[in-house]
């Protein structure tokens, strides 16, 4: 999880001014233990009265995947979610019932990479993976009511 200490720093460090808009939606965004959307961040923005509008959320994500504190997530529904990460490159186990997400690390992804490069004679210059499943959390509940 990233604080939103971490996040208004970032905005600092690559030269964005720090407005109160943008610490508002810092921790707005620190605040999700997984995945969210722009949608819920405006919303929760407009319950909590704190004047973040919808233009200063979609160019702070924007801002927020450049610096790397944010990624985007393509969900199996089409929809588009972020979570908050660490910039370091690192893959995410998402939860399709709550929504928490988990960084996977490499597991093994590297030498998959390596092969796939070898076979087909590309460079490969980027990768993204995202993983759906069910947390412990869901699963444990999902069995309780079976």
């Amino acid at each position: 999880m990233v604080s939103s200490d971490a996040i208004v720093l970032a905005f600092d460090t690559a030269g964005y001014r720090l407005t109160e808009p943008r610490r508002a939606l810092a921790r707005l965004i620190a605040a999700h233990d997984g995945h969210f959307t722009a949608e819920e961040l405006l919303a929760a923005s407009t319950r909590e009265r704190l004047g973040v509008g919808r233009a200063t959320v979609f160019r702070s994500l924007d801002i927020l995947i450049d610096i790397g504190l944010v990624e985007r997530l393509d969900l199996p529904t089409g929809e588009h979610a972020f979570v908050a990460c660490e910039p370091s490159h690192h893959h995410h186990v998402v939860c399709s019932n709550c929504g928490r997400s988990t960084d996977a690390g490499d597991s093994g992804i590297a030498a998959v990479l390596d092969e796939v490069a070898r076979r087909t004679g590309y460079r490969i210059e980027s990768h993204r993976l995202e993983l759906f499943g069910l947390c412990p959390s869901c699963q444990a509940a999902r069995s309780r009511r079976t």
